[in-house]
Order: structure tokens, then sequence, then C-alpha cells
């Protein structure tokens, strides 16, 4: 099985508050972050991890000996902050800033942080993580109208790694929970900010 996940944010306690995550202490999200992703993943499955796997966690070791899986590493804003204090090819196949791959026939373009235009748009599928659950900013409106952009951030994937069709599943629901979001024009919020 393949899995796609992204800002787990480990061992970061104002995450839970910027993303409005449903745990009072950074411990407590990072049992349940663990949890949830060991109830799914099983030892052979291949999980890509779109970044941001940790952010001022004290101690990260810990935590990856017990993640399951195959995992992949596509680089997040907020890894250079723990992955110098491991060795990177213990816990991960790879690690890269941009990746493409074929997954049970469908051409996917993996990077932490979502673009526009990216390599097979119109057939392929973007899969990103980087802006959690926020659809304030101005590029909201862009991302909510592409059905091939799909978040694998775990604030709007039930904090756990996905597979494809979960990730469009969810992604589907979450758009039409914040369709209002959509609606609004780039410019006017863009105005309205400063």
């Amino acid at each position: 099985m393949t899995y796609f996940t992204s800002d787990q944010h480990f061992g970061h306690f104002n995450i839970i508050r910027l993303s409005r995550r449903p745990f009072l202490t950074a411990e407590e999200m990072d049992a349940a972050l663990l949890a949830r992703w060991n109830a799914k993943v099983k030892g052979d499955d291949t999980v890509y991890v779109l970044g941001d796997l940790f952010f001022r966690a004290a101690a990260v070791e810990p935590i990856l000996n017990e993640l399951k899986g195959r995992k992949h590493l596509i680089l997040g804003n907020h890894d250079g902050s723990w992955m110098n204090r491991v060795d990177l090819s213990r816990y991960f196949e790879s690690v890269q800033t941009l990746k493409e791959v074929n997954v049970d026939g469908r051409l996917l373009t993996l990077c932490h942080y979502p673009m526009l235009a990216y390599p097979e748009a119109r057939r392929g599928y973007m899969i990103y993580g980087h802006i959690h659950n926020n659809v304030g900013d101005d590029y909201w409106p862009l991302i909510q109208r592409r059905p091939r952009m799909l978040n694998a951030g775990v604030d709007v994937n039930d904090f756990a790694p996905v597979t494809f069709d979960e990730l469009v599943a969810n992604n589907r629901r979450f758009n039409r929970e914040h369709a209002a979001a959509a609606t609004v024009d780039p410019f006017t919020l863009y105005c309205a900010e400063r």
C-alpha cells in the first residue's frame, strides 16, 4: 500500500493553536500522530512524507524508530531544524525537494509547497503540504478550484497518512466545507490586509 502525509510537526506545541488541532499538549499530539500512523501503515508499505515531519522536537530518533513503513522524505521548510541530528539513510529510502512518481498508473508530482504549474499538470496530480488547513490566504481560491491539487497535510486528513483515494475524498470534503473562502476575490483579500 502507498500512503501520503505531511506536516506532522512532531514536538511543536504552537502548531496546536495555529492549525486548531484538537490536542492540549505537544506530547498528546505526538502520541496521537504516532498511533494513527502505525494503525494504518504496515512495515512494507510506502509512505511519502511531504515535509515538516518535526519542528522544535527535542528527540527525533525515538519517533523515527517507531514510524512504520518505507519512508520517502520530501523536504519542507522546517526539516532543516532536525535533519542534521540523525543519519537520514537509516530512516528514509530517499530524501528530495521534489519527486515525480507513478503510483497505480497516476502521475504524481510531490512537493512540500503547492505549485500551480507542475509536470504533467493536465493529467497528473500535485500532492503538497505546507499550508495545513489554512484557507485565509490569497492562494486558497486558486488551489481550491484545481481538483488535481491534493493537500496531504495531517490537518485535512484526520491526522494520519492516507491512500490516494482517501486523499481525494478528504480534499473534496475539505474544499466543500471551505467553498465560501474561495469565493473571495484574491485582490480584495490582498487589499484588505494592507
